[in-house]
């Protein structure tokens, strides 16, 4: 557990830091901070990726890759399974969180929603990066209709 609160306090502490340094309050700083976030997060995707056991590569379908990463991933991450996935079957993917850990201490109030995209940035990059070291190319985005329950669209890119 104490893992767990290591990790909510290094991310919060990262993404104040990356606020005050790109304050400009309009898009462009916002803009940056959340891409020098998702970055941040893409390569510890790669690298929790390239720490995977051999046979856990050998994945047979897409759908398989994506629940690998609802269960194990986040277990190893998050210490929790992701609550659902869903497919369209033409390569959209919603994985959604019902208590998402680093949104659960914002969700006292509805003030704090529009604060949430900043908090989701790093664990975008963070399934991104994953899933490129699984062979993947993807894009992620994450949305938020209630706190704490959040939801990452990922789009397998076809190549």
């Amino acid at each position: 557990m104490a893992d767990a609160a290591l990790f909510e306090f290094l991310h919060t502490e990262m993404v104040a830091e990356l606020w005050a340094h790109h304050s400009d309050p309009g898009p462009g700083g916002q803009k940056m901070s959340l891409s020098v976030l998702e970055g941040m997060g893409f390569r510890v995707g790669q690298a929790l990726g390239e720490r995977l056991p051999q046979e856990t590569l050998a994945f047979r379908e897409e759908v398989d890759i994506l629940k690998f990463l609802c269960k194990d991933l986040w277990v190893a991450v998050f210490q929790k399974q992701m609550d659902s996935l869903r497919t369209n079957h033409q390569g959209t993917y919603v994985l959604q969180d019902d208590s998402f850990p680093l949104l659960i201490r914002m969700a006292s109030g509805l003030q704090y929603l529009e604060e949430a995209p900043k908090f989701l940035a790093f664990t975008c990059g963070l399934l991104r990066g994953t899933l490129c070291i699984l062979g993947i190319k993807s894009l992620v985005t994450a949305s938020v209709a209630s706190l704490p329950t959040c939801k990452f669209q990922v789009v397998i890119q076809k190549t």
